[in-house]
């Protein structure tokens, strides 16, 4: 059993929502950061020299230089989140640094904001709100904004976990066929209740769909996944969806293949150098666009915070965090 810490001071690196920080201060000795904007690297520094735990989140880059450091004190870092790209989890191994995440909190949001892009870009649901906006709509006609139809076709997801099995549950309602890129085939009992085929091979699958749609995290494996050369791969009506990492697609070959017509449309809730987004992308009627906002519900952050308290609780008593990052993860 590990040694007890049993008033932990744990230092928030960023506003979170109000009853999650209202237990934090009531249970912990909490130093609660008020602001919503990010810590400073300085900041952050100053934070991990004094503190038993972290509390970061995403938009707070931990790498090995901060972890090297920190001060003996700081044994866990609880992020609020359940990408843990942001962390250099080699640096804090090295260090007897444990980093735990909150998986599965956010699972049925983020595939919601999924299934909404898979319908909005092919019926072109945005350039339709805009349209209404601009005050140029002149009436319903035969030929005005027409779509595609999503049903009949076969959507192929990369990563099949608790995420990609979310939306393909969706989508099955919706009249997609399932397809999935996985490294291990998930049991066929699960492939059934989906109607979903395997493809061992990505680039194999990736000519055979109609939508595709990333849930993968992103890691040393994962990075630039999507690239130029797999993008070329993709028929020209089919419509890209990126609801989790940024850095898993390579955002200059999607543009070029966007602007070159090589590419039909893609709806993207996360962005390679986040918040900065590329002007030709903003430029583009084809793409629908959302400010990271797909585990941006009351309810999941409420329950991200719940999983955060309960690490840090586990800990405090000298127990294996339930959620603790091990060598691996991906």
């Amino acid at each position: 059993m590990a040694r007890r810490c049993p008033n932990p001071h744990v230092i928030v690196t960023r506003e979170l929502p109000d009853l999650t920080m209202q237990r934090m201060d009531a249970l912990f000795d909490a130093e609660l950061n008020r602001g919503d904007t990010p810590m400073s690297r300085e900041a952050l520094a100053e934070a991990m020299a004094r503190c038993d735990v972290l509390v970061p989140t995403v938009t707070d880059v931990i790498d090995a230089g901060l972890i090297e450091g920190a001060g003996e004190r700081l044994k866990l870092i609880a992020n609020f989140g359940a990408g843990v790209n942001h962390i250099d989890l080699k640096a804090a191994r090295g260090r007897g640094i444990i980093v735990t995440n909150t998986p599965g909190v956010l699972t049925e949001d983020t595939a919601d904001m999924t299934m909404a892009l898979i319908v909005s870009v092919p019926r072109r649901l945005a350039e339709g709100e805009k349209l209404v906006r601009s005050g140029q709509w002149a009436g319903w006609s035969p030929g005005g904004m027409l779509g595609h139809r999503i049903g009949g076709k076969a959507l192929g997801i990369v990563g099949m976990g608790r995420i990609g099995q979310a939306v393909a549950r969706r989508a099955r309602a919706f009249g997609l066929s399932i397809h999935y890129h996985n490294r291990s085939r998930l049991p066929k009992v699960v492939e059934a209740e989906f109607g979903a085929q395997w493809h061992p091979n990505l680039d194999e699958m990736l000519g055979a769909i109609d939508i595709l749609t990333i849930h993968t995290p992103l890691n040393a494996d994962s990075r630039d996944l999507i690239d130029a050369r797999r993008i070329a791969l993709l028929r020209p009506h089919v419509f890209l969806i990126n609801a989790s990492r940024g850095g898993i697609v390579d955002e200059e070959g999607m543009v070029d293949a966007l602007e070159g017509g090589r590419l039909a449309g893609a709806g993207l809730d996360v962005w390679r150098h986040e918040p900065a987004i590329d002007p030709r992308l903003l430029a583009l009627p084809n793409v629908v666009m959302t400010p990271h906002m797909g585990s941006a519900t009351f309810e999941g952050r409420i329950a991200t915070g719940d999983k955060v308290i309960a690490n840090i609780r586990m800990w405090a008593d000298g127990h294996r965090p339930p959620d603790q990052v091990l060598e691996g993860w991906a």
